[in-house]
């Protein structure tokens, strides 16, 4: 079992924890979040190439993609590793984030450990949206807030009960 968090941090108002946890290199990767102050909607959720907070969320580059895929939908087989899709925000409270996915990981050489996980302003078109920027990004738009995924002790609770 490996387990990881990301404190996101942005300049607007939203932070946030991510959790992530896998069972084995053939299991499915578990990311769960808690996120404040989003606005009410969809906002695109993707981990991005680097570690690199250094300018803000923009020093994380592009989302992960070492295969060289089109962007897509968590449902696709031919996307980027870091594609999540989105995240619903209800407006008030907090975006309660609970998401499965079988393309990225915590194991080998393509693990996220170490790269950038990032919320968006806007929805994520899922790369089937017809803008210029669907295929790279799913025209997301701007950067909310980012943290820097690190390996966190086995076991640790950052949500209580849930």
């Amino acid at each position: 079992m490996v387990t990881a968090v990301a404190i996101l941090k942005g300049d607007a108002g939203v932070s946030g924890v991510v959790m992530l946890t896998q069972e084995n290199e053939s299991s499915a990767i578990k990311i769960q979040a808690e996120i404040e102050g989003l606005a009410a909607g969809k906002h695109g959720f993707h981990i991005h190439e680097f570690g690199d907070t250094t300018n803000g969320c923009t020093s994380a580059g592009p989302h992960f993609n070492p295969h060289g895929h089109s962007h897509g939908a968590p449902s696709d087989t031919k996307r980027h590793l870091g594609d999540l899709g989105n995240v619903v925000a209800p407006g008030s409270g907090a975006t309660i984030v609970d998401i499965t996915d079988s393309q990225a990981t915590l194991f080998g050489p393509y693990s996220v450990i170490g790269r950038t996980i990032v919320v968006h302003a806007d929805e994520d078109d899922l790369g089937k949206g017809g803008h210029e920027l669907s295929a790279t990004t799913g025209n997301a738009g701007g950067r909310m807030a980012c943290g820097v995924i690190g390996i966190t002790q086995e076991g640790k609770e950052f949500f209580g009960s849930r």
